[in-house]
């Protein structure tokens, strides 16, 4: 070892003394009396340092405790201090240690608080989600309870159903064989009076009448609420020409036009259905007409309309010539204005009829026009279509007949045993301009009724019919 060394290594053993004797002065004096009572009993000691300094040259003074060194059981060495220092990093790394373990307590605890937070709330989930299946099994249950009672009600209608239709199969039956009786005793009605007037009568034969209609349709009304002899005021007797001016109907009155027709009010923006100016080519009056826009696409032009027997159809050939009644309800366009409309161009016409029970039924035909009156308005129709059965072609070809004009085929007038005027043969299958029967079967001595021989046969009158006219697609 270097002298500096050694040096250094006196001056710390002096300095532990010291510092040992400073700090515990106390313990010192009874170690320093303990001492001496030891000194006295043994012998003369020498120094308790020894200190071995190597041969070397002094160039300063050597100072050096003059005292006697003391023995110290309590004394800290440096092997104590390591000692302790080892055991303070041992503490030190087991409180390391122990904080790890607390932080990881610390998160396994607040985990197990989340885990347990989690846990009530899944209860409550699990709660809440049995209450719904409870609540949806109890609503399924009175579903099916609701639908077994549906299906009940059901099954019963059913049942009502079927016994109904039953019964309207056997109304139309009785109804069938009802409407048969009637035409049969209408013939033997009529083949009585002529044997009573062959026997009581004066000798003064009455003009035969026609011969009735045997036609028993297939689609018979089956309503049938009583047989009926209501009509319109006075029918037995043709009405003079009214001279008197036609009444104007302000309500739904079109000030606009005159117009050509009814379509080409349609194409002027006006689609309402109501009465227009109609003047056609070659003519110096205007008309009143109605225009029906709720029909077939509408441009539809009326040139008859029955509907509630306000109006007498039993008149003369020159009020069926200029036309009668109210346009906005029942009347004759006129067949001067039908024939003018007509010779525009080609027309079609439509025939819509409504029986008794609401049901309407119509005759279309592809063509439509009548002749001029030195033909007396002779009728042309094109080919059927509808739903009604074709009871006017029977007609196509006929001249117009009323009471004071006769033109049919028959040997007496159709007009005076139809009461009317109309396109008839002999006397024909149809008579749109007859009676206004209520309540559909009537009973008359001739078929005067508004009929249409294939929809209801001849002792069923029509609750309303509508004649119009429109040009050609």
């Amino acid at each position: 070892m270097s002298p500096h060394a050694w040096i250094f290594c006196a001056l710390l053993c002096v300095l532990t003394c010291e510092r040992s004797r400073s700090a515990s002065r106390g313990p010192v004096q009874s170690r320093k009396r303990r001492f001496v009572d030891d000194a006295d009993d043994e012998a003369p000691k020498k120094c308790s340092y020894t200190f071995l300094v190597p041969e070397q040259k002094i160039t300063g003074p050597i100072c050096a405790s003059q005292g006697l060194s003391l023995p110290d059981k309590e004394r800290v060495t440096q092997t104590d201090v390591a000692d302790v220092r080892e055991i303070l990093t041992k503490q030190r790394r087991e409180m390391d240690t122990l904080r790890l373990i607390v932080d990881v307590d610390g998160n396994m605890v607040n985990e197990m608080k989340l885990l347990r937070k989690e846990s009530r709330n899944m209860n409550s989930r699990v709660t809440q989600l049995y209450m719904q299946l409870l609540h949806e099994i109890i609503r399924k249950r009175d579903n099916s309870l609701e639908l077994a009672q549906l299906e009940g009600r059901i099954l019963n209608s059913t049942a009502e159903a079927l016994r109904l239709s039953g019964l309207y199969r056997e109304l139309e039956l009785r109804f069938s064989a009802l409407a048969a009786l009637v035409n049969n005793q209408s013939l033997l009605i009529a083949a009585l009076e002529d044997r009573c007037l062959q026997v009581y009568g004066n000798h003064r034969r009455e003009p035969l009448p026609p011969p009735l209609v045997q036609v028993v349709p297939e689609n018979i009304p089956v309503y049938v609420p009583r047989f009926s002899n209501e009509i319109q005021r006075s029918p037995g007797w043709p009405v003079q020409e009214d001279r008197s001016p036609r009444p104007t109907h302000q309500a739904n009155v079109s000030l606009e036009g005159p117009f050509r027709d009814c379509l080409q009010v349609m194409q002027a923006g006006h689609g309402t259905s109501g009465t227009y100016l109609l003047k056609p080519d070659g003519t110096e009056k205007p008309v009143e007409a109605w225009c029906e826009h709720d029909v077939d696409r509408g441009g539809w032009t009326l040139i008859q309309r029955r509907k509630d027997g306000s109006v007498n159809f039993f008149r003369n050939w020159d009020s069926y010539k200029k036309g009668f009644g109210s346009v906005d309800g029942e009347h004759w366009l006129g067949l001067e204005n039908i024939y003018n409309l007509g010779k525009q161009e080609d027309y079609k016409l439509l025939v819509e009829l409504e029986d008794w029970m609401g049901k309407k039924v119509y005759a279309a035909y592809s063509s439509f026009h009548l002749e001029p009156e030195s033909q007396s308005y002779r009728l042309r129709l094109g080919t059927y279509q509808g739903n009604a059965g074709d009871s006017l072609t029977s007609h196509n070809g006929k001249q117009f007949t009323t009471l004071d004009h006769d033109n049919d085929a028959f040997s007496g007038n159709c007009a005076h045993f139809h009461k009317g005027g109309w396109w008839y043969n002999a006397c024909g299958q149809t008579n749109l301009n007859g009676v206004w029967y209520s309540g559909g079967v009537y009973r008359s001595r001739f078929q005067d009724g508004i009929f249409w021989a294939d929809y209801g046969g001849g002792f069923y009158s029509m609750k309303s019919v509508r004649m119009m006219i429109r040009p050609i697609d």
